[in-house]
């Protein structure tokens, strides 16, 4: 199947009609059980780093993306959740940004491929994540300098081969708003259209890190032609209920959960099995308010197993189309 008809696929199947999708498990905690040392990264200058990984260890990242594609999910998504020139610039590695994210992109473009049958196509997704910087709370960045890395990255990871590009974990709009300018500078270059999916993280706080909530974010955002807008990250899927909610009232996207394996113990570790993520996702499915769900942080395969057996014969979500004038700034208004 070459990519324009994989992107047509793709869309097809979060439209009425189609079915509810699965992204993979986290890949940070994957690499975490890797128990990998020094050399695995080049350098104990440079462990930590997991998108280097792609450079020197590209086995272990294939064989993490293997592993949620045998069990059964549709879409993975690439090892460049901090592959921008902003993050690796804390390696020294900046200058290897586009290659990073080119090999990335090929590397789950292949493994990808060789999963996909007529009857369950796999999807590649470039993981754009929300960089060290946030424009509205840390500062020390500008808007333009985050949207030059942003551009950077989405090149790579479109010549790689990816079916869209996913700013995700995000956590100040002003950063995603960032982050589109500069795919968009990519795809104006490019001349492509390749699709664009955002995933904010709602804070157990209630809202995202820079202030806004569920409905301000879709509101901020409402205006773009994005494949799904969603959460991901931060809590267990118990504490997103009434996010989740919220935005499958108003979203005309199709809409996304990819919760943690609930929230981290004093240990780190995420003790959400299976079977309780499941149960929460599955009610979600049942309220008709998801079209993606899949696994963020303390995630692995035997999640993602249970949530492909889950969706099976479930109805996905309907869009919603709302005549409304919104506005939003720190919250959202209905001018009526």
């Amino acid at each position: 199947m070459n990519e324009n008809n994989r992107i047509s696929e793709l869309k097809s199947l979060l439209q009425p009609g189609g079915r509810i999708l699965v992204m993979d498990g986290a890949m940070g905690t994957a690499i975490q059980g890797k128990d990998l040392g020094p050399v695995d990264f080049g350098g104990p200058e440079y462990e930590g780093c997991n998108e280097y990984l792609i450079i020197t260890r590209p086995d272990v990242i294939s064989d993490i993306h293997q592993s949620y594609l045998d069990s059964g999910a549709d879409i993975i998504e690439t090892n460049t959740f901090g592959a921008t020139s902003v993050v690796l610039a804390e390696y020294d590695l900046s200058h290897e940004a586009s290659r990073i994210n080119i090999e990335a992109a090929l590397l789950a473009r292949k493994v990808a491929d060789q999963s996909s049958q007529p009857n369950k196509p796999r999807f590649v997704a470039g993981s754009m994540g929300p960089t060290t910087k946030t424009i509205s709370v840390t500062g020390g960045i500008t808007f333009d300098e985050l949207a030059t890395a942003y551009e950077e990255q989405a090149a790579g990871l479109i010549e790689g081969g990816v079916d869209l590009l996913l700013l995700e974990t995000s956590q100040d709009t002003i950063n995603v708003k960032a982050g589109l300018n500069g795919i968009d500078r990519a795809l104006s270059k490019l001349n492509l259209d390749i699709p664009i999916a955002v995933q904010g993280t709602i804070e157990p706080m209630g809202t995202l890190l820079a202030g806004q909530d569920a409905e301000a974010l879709y509101t901020s955002l409402a205006h773009r032609d994005l494949l799904w807008i969603g959460f991901n990250c931060a809590t267990g899927p118990e504490f997103m209920t009434d996010h989740i909610r919220t935005l499958a009232a108003l979203s005309r996207f199709p809409t996304a959960c990819i919760p943690n394996a609930g929230l981290p113990d004093e240990d780190g570790k995420y003790n959400e099995t299976p079977e309780m993520l499941a149960s929460t996702l599955g009610r979600f499915i049942e309220s008709g308010w998801v079209n993606v769900i899949g696994g963020c942080c303390g995630t692995g395969p035997e999640h993602i197993q249970l949530l492909a057996e889950t969706v099976q014969q479930k109805s996905t979500r309907v869009s919603q189309e709302l005549s409304e004038t919104r506005v939003s700034g720190i919250e959202a208004l209905v001018v009526d």
